[in-house]
């Protein structure tokens, strides 16, 4: 028997943007504009009852264009759920239909924004190898790109590239530009690309900070910063990476990439990581630098610094790294002979 679903629309639309979006909504369904602006008026809503799967899966697709999501529920579990809308006709299936489901899915290495995210919908593709990420801006939103990593974006979104940070922002590797996406006359997608072949990570900040390595930063919403942080000489000159780190704060989407797959982890006291697979840290968590074993261990095991992470809060490592893919081909390379 197939599962039924029904199917409740969520949005954080302000009311211009709720007019907006009402007039696309009408047109995509076949209703009138003024039932449109109740029902996203009403929102979090039931819009439809016992749809199947793959009718799920198109709305989802047609509403993340207009700032929207669907949640799904089980028509067996929905039963006190208030008396829903006519049904609305689904539009035609798109490629992009079974990626999104109005809730976050690993399916396939995509991850698809929840329905009750409190930012921007967005999902990552081609995961971990060769992320991509694709963000949709709300009408008259902002987001903020590293330099050169826009890939695609909707025609109605505009471009503007502003100086950040300075000369210490120059220091960490990274361009000392961001560019800026405005959503202009609606909702539109802007598709990021990162440098490093490898994996991506997302973060809601509300307040909180985050820590980043030099080249890890990809994107983020209007309200985050980005900053600079000295770590000092002898953090930054003994662990082989850059002297300053990248600080995000503020409240919003903050994306982040790697060299290789990620791992999460959480740490409650002590955990050690080598210097170069390092990509974030949260605040609260003190650090240090030091070798590993004596100075014989130092010059000839591979082996260098580490970073003593001691406290409570969450480090996100890199499986892979650049200077130990360098160590490996090195021997490979192409020698001219000499005489």
């Amino acid at each position: 028997m197939t599962a039924l679903f029904n199917i409740r629309m969520h949005h954080s639309l302000d009311a211009a943007q709720i007019s907006e979006a009402a007039v696309h909504f009408a047109k995509l369904f076949k209703i009138e504009p003024e039932k449109a602006e109740q029902l996203l008026h009403k929102a979090p809503v039931v819009i439809r009852k016992g749809a199947s799967e793959e009718m799920a899966g198109k709305i989802g697709t047609a509403l993340q264009k207009l700032g929207i999501t669907i949640s799904l529920e089980p028509v067996a579990d929905a039963a006190a759920t208030a008396a829903a809308p006519a049904p609305v006709a689904a539009p035609e299936a798109t490629p992009e239909a079974e990626q999104s489901a109005g809730h976050a899915v690993n399916d396939g290495g995509t991850v698809v924004s929840p329905p009750d995210h409190p930012g921007y919908p967005f999902r990552i593709e081609g995961r971990p190898d060769f992320s991509f990420l694709t963000v949709m801006v709300p009408g008259e939103q902002m987001l903020k790109v590293e330099a050169s990593a826009m890939a695609t974006m909707d025609t109605n979104v505009e471009m503007k590239t502003k100086m950040r940070g300075g000369l210490s922002r120059l220091l960490t590797g990274e361009s000392i530009f961001i560019n800026e996406f405005h959503a202009r006359g609606g909702a539109g997608e802007v598709g990021v690309a990162p440098g490093a072949p490898g994996d991506m990570g997302h973060v809601y900040l509300d307040g909180n900070v985050i820590y980043l390595q030099n080249s890890a930063f990809v994107a983020c919403g209007p309200k985050v910063e980005i900053e600079t942080k000295w770590q000092g000489l002898t953090k930054g000159f003994f662990s082989g990476e850059s002297l300053f780190l990248i600080r995000a704060v503020g409240q919003g989407d903050l994306w982040f990439n790697t060299y290789g797959a990620m791992i999460e982890i959480d740490v409650d006291g002590e955990y050690v990581v080598d210097t170069g697979n390092i990509v974030a840290f949260t605040e609260g968590l003190e650090y240090k630098v030091s070798k590993v074993g004596g100075y014989k261990s130092l010059f000839f095991s591979g082996e260098g610094f580490v970073c003593r992470f001691s406290g409570k809060g969450k480090v996100w490592i890199q499986t892979r790294g650049v200077q130990a893919l360098l160590t490996w081909v090195h021997p490979f390379r192409p020698v001219k002979k000499r005489g």
